[in-house]
């Protein structure tokens, strides 16, 4: 909670991300990304982190629409 799953997390610290684009997405139920993002920054510094997009999980069924923007935007 709060964060990213383990097997996220341990591929992000796998891999070498140096100016790679990094575009973060999840679901959730109120929390938003939580700490995510400073995760993310802390485990891949140097990569380039991209706006991310939330979506609360009780309306994933109606969000083809927002993940379409979101992706035309990045």
């Amino acid at each position: 909670c709060s964060t990213m799953p383990m097997p996220v997390w341990t591929f992000l610290e796998s891999y070498d991300f140096s100016g790679k684009i990094i575009l973060p997405f999840c679901t959730h139920e109120g929390s938003g990304f939580g700490h995510s993002l400073q995760d993310i920054t802390s485990l891949c510094p140097t990569a380039i982190l991209g706006k991310g997009l939330t979506i609360f999980g009780t309306t994933i069924t109606d969000a083809e629409d927002d993940v379409k923007r979101w992706l035309n935007n990045c």
